[in-house]
């Protein structure tokens, strides 16, 4: 891609990084390898949690634990994404006031991909060094 802006404005880019992401397997290796590593300089320290597990034979084998669940904490709501027998991942909105969760909602992957992009376009808003970090992303410098 060209080192420019995309020209779509805030909700075209938040489409874009909706559709980036829904490209890639629907698993959850796949969005924290995503969320850790390609979006890791665009979003605050803090911002992505991931939680691991490795079992028996995994740690006999020296294989590194394989993440299981990636919550996004956004302003007033943390997104989840969790492993899952039945649907390969069930994504959940929490919305959060003053550190409490208050609710939870079962979304659809498409509804929780669009709610992380805003979640993350909100982030790299916030300041001038996470917007240039972003920006490298959006335009295949990562």
């Amino acid at each position: 891609m060209a080192n420019e802006p995309s020209g779509l404005g805030p909700l075209g880019d938040v489409q874009v990084v909706a559709a980036m992401l829904r490209t890639d397997e629907a698993d959850v290796r796949s969005f924290a390898r995503v969320l850790t590593g390609a979006l890791a300089e665009a979003l605050p320290a803090g911002m992505v949690e991931v939680e691991y597990r490795r079992g028996f034979a995994g740690r006999l084998a020296g294989r590194d634990p394989r993440p299981v669940s990636v919550v996004v904490h956004g302003a007033e709501q943390d997104l989840s994404l969790r492993e899952s027998d039945r649907s390969g991942v069930d994504t959940e909105v929490r919305h959060v006031v003053g550190g409490v969760v208050i609710s939870r909602t079962r979304v659809d992957l498409d509804t929780w991909l669009w709610m992380l992009a805003e979640t993350v376009m909100a982030a790299a808003t916030r300041t001038a060094a996470t917007q240039r970090a972003f920006e490298r992303f959006m335009h295949g410098g990562a």
